[in-house]
């Protein structure tokens, strides 16, 4: 069951003071702002960035991709310029580290699995030949320092083998090279078939590449097809930043009652004086009944003094203690001023009863317990709002509107409940001492042994009972198909498991009539569970 819930973006915002810096912050500006009201500021780099960033080459197949950046990776290395190959899965690096073991070319995979060995690696991926292949999380957070004659062979050369649905990932890539003025270049290698060209750009690619007449093998490279994949980014990072901001519009209703009900459990942890609020929700609970069954508007003999007096009894008046003939007697002020000074009566005698330090403890876990367990509730039942509230759109309702105000009432609903059932407690709850749950414990034992009345008295009463259990226990065996149970457990029918039947030495067939004539198949009837 759900404890508490909350959504990154409500979390964060608990904090005073909410900021950080990031190379890659600047394309998700409008959600910073929007969400967080926090600016992005771009602080000039400490060098000027010299990397190359070479327009994407895209083929037709995943296939034809592979193969180029085999064949990329081949002549980099051959003349010793190091390179890191950035995938966006397991899969893929599997995939790309059977072809370099194919062209013999010794290399890293890295898949964000052994953090500090990978730390390691990747610090060595600047040098002199080395050959990385990383998923996008593998040695984050590590400075790739150039080794001896690296620059100038031009530096670190990154190779994406996908473009992301996020620009800030594939900035990521590329920002591993060319820091701190060091040279450096990058270049994706893309593919028809990947997931944000499948979906966005595909089929007018592909309509330029058959015109063309090109083969598999030959790719495209234009700056305008590059700026359409960057616009397609953008159209997903914004249905995502959407997909966000419509679980937050949700949250922000849930939020506002999170602060509500956390304020009023942490009134109960550090709070002084309990008895006043107890006594206080007593009251609400008087107003609302008088209300319901006494109303200002209704004339006395209109009254519902049954309904009044039988929930009063529920809560804080004595059985029997009430008398309709005497409240109907009484003017509304007055019948409102008898149950407060009852229910406040009735309060004073448990403190007598208990004691001043028990009952002011007993308030506090009382409180605790009710409004935690309510809240639990709560949280499911708007978990249920929440699944099928957007069904009020087929009936041109707004779905945001329609939760808002569902999600008011539950929660007074739930404030109601809470009051009533602390009310109640405080009245009815009984405290036990460690003795009497000792007592009281043993007193279970002795019950659940019916055919001991009273504790064996010699060894002969004891060697009796023995004999008495050990053939009472083989008899159960035996009813239940010869199942083992140990001496003193409870054995139910689910933990019991059915044996094949067998009458006359012979096996009981699955389509044979249930030896226990029942007249169904024994597969249908005793050897169902088989």
């Amino acid at each position: 069951q759900t404890l508490a819930t909350i959504t990154f973006q409500n979390y964060f915002r608990m904090y005073d003071k909410l900021g950080g810096m990031t190379g890659t912050a600047k394309t998700e500006e409008d959600e910073f702002l929007k969400i967080y009201n926090l600016p992005v500021i771009v602080v000039p780099t400490n060098k000027p960035v010299i990397r190359k960033d070479y327009p994407d080459l895209i083929f037709k197949t995943k296939r034809a991709k592979y193969k180029a950046v085999g064949r990329a990776v081949t002549s980099l290395h051959a003349k010793g310029q190091p390179v890191l190959i950035g995938t966006t899965s397991i899969t893929q690096s599997e995939e790309l580290s059977a072809i370099l073991k194919k062209n013999g070319i010794p290399h890293n995979v890295l898949n964000a699995k052994f953090h500090e060995k990978e730390a390691e690696i990747i610090a060595g991926a600047g040098q002199k030949g080395a050959v990385t292949i990383a998923t996008n999380m593998a040695g984050r957070g590590t400075d790739i320092k150039l080794g001896e004659g690296v620059p100038e062979l031009g530096g670190l050369f990154i190779i994406g083998t996908e473009r992301h649905e996020s620009r800030r990932i594939d900035n990521q890539l590329r920002g591993r090279a060319g820091r701190q003025g060091d040279p450096g270049a990058s270049r994706f290698y893309l593919s028809l078939e990947d997931d944000l060209l499948r979906l966005f750009a595909s089929d007018r690619i592909s309509g330029i590449m058959d015109k063309l007449g090109m083969d598999e093998d030959e790719p495209i490279e234009h700056k305008l097809i590059t700026n359409s994949i960057e616009h397609a980014q953008k159209k997903v990072e914004a249905r995502n930043f959407d997909i966000r901001k419509h679980v937050l519009e949700y949250d922000d209703v849930m939020n506002q009652q999170r602060e509500v009900m956390y304020g009023e459990r942490r009134k109960i942890l550090f709070g002084e004086n309990l008895r006043e609020n107890i006594m206080g929700m007593v009251k609400h609970i008087i107003r609302a009944e008088m209300d319901q069954y006494a109303n200002a508007q209704l004339y006395p003999e209109e009254w519902q003094l049954d309904g009044l007096i039988e929930d009063a009894e529920k809560i804080y008046a004595p059985q029997g203690r009430l008398k309709k003939e005497e409240l109907a007697a009484m003017s509304r002020d007055e019948l409102q001023e008898c149950l407060e000074k009852l229910a406040e009566e009735g309060y004073h005698n448990r403190e007598l009863l208990f004691g001043e330090e028990n009952m002011r403890e007993l308030e506090k876990v009382v409180m605790l317990r009710v409004v935690d367990k309510k809240w639990m509730e709560h949280l499911d039942h708007m978990d249920m709002l929440r699944d099928g509230i957007n069904l009020r759109a087929y009936g041109q309702r707004n779905p945001l509107v329609e939760y808002k105000i569902e999600a008011l009432d539950m929660f007074e609903e739930m404030e109601a409940d809470i009051q009533d059932q602390i009310a109640s407690l405080m009245y009815h709850v009984s405290i036990i001492t460690p003795e009497q749950q000792q007592e009281a414990a043993a007193k279970q034992a002795a019950a659940q042994q019916p055919d001991a009345q009273e504790a064996p008295a010699s060894e002969q009463d004891k060697a009796k009972m023995e004999a008495i259990i050990k053939k009472q226990k083989s008899q159960l065996q035996d009813h239940l198909q010869n199942a083992q149970a140990s001496h003193g457990d409870e054995v139910s029918a689910a933990e019991v498991k059915k044996k094949p039947v067998t009458k006359d030495g012979k096996k009981v067939g699955r389509n044979d009539p249930c030896p226990c004539g029942s007249g169904k198949k024994y597969k249908n009837c005793c050897g169902k569970d088989e």
